[in-house]
């Protein structure tokens, strides 16, 4: 068994799309339109894994929780106690904070070096704080 496919939850899939593409420099691999949302995931530049990140609505009206979409209030709650969504694996965590605020990126987390990894935390732009660690 192996991962194949994993998500993010965004509010815009075109926003999502140039951000995780654009200034974090993945690559789009499909974009399948099916009545609304799309299948819309992005690879890593390498491909060297080949795990697709789907760019998924977080917008569902038909799964709520206290009138709002599930997966809104589910981000919200992360995000209000800065805990990132998911984490992406970096060779360079300052030269990569550096490269990514120069670009207007906001960060919760400058390099912080924990146990054995450093790790920093920013917002996509999106509704989710997202977290690179380097090992």
């Amino acid at each position: 068994m192996k991962i194949v496919v994993t998500s993010v939850m965004v509010d815009d899939q075109d926003k999502a799309l140039k951000f995780y593409a654009e200034v974090l420099g993945f690559i789009k691999k499909e974009d399948i339109p099916m009545g609304g949302p799309r299948w819309l995931t992005v690879v890593s530049p390498d491909k060297s894994n080949e795990v697709e990140l789907l760019l998924e609505p977080d917008w569902n009206p038909q799964i709520q929780i206290e009138g709002k979409p599930a997966a809104q209030v589910f981000k919200k709650t992360l995000v209000d106690a800065g805990i990132p969504y998911t984490s992406f694996g970096v060779d360079d965590v300052q030269k990569e904070y550096e490269r990514l605020e120069k670009l207007g990126v906001r960060f919760t987390r400058k390099p912080t070096q924990i146990g054995p990894v450093t790790v920093a935390v920013f917002h996509d732009g999106c509704g989710n704080l997202i977290q690179i660690v380097q090992k």
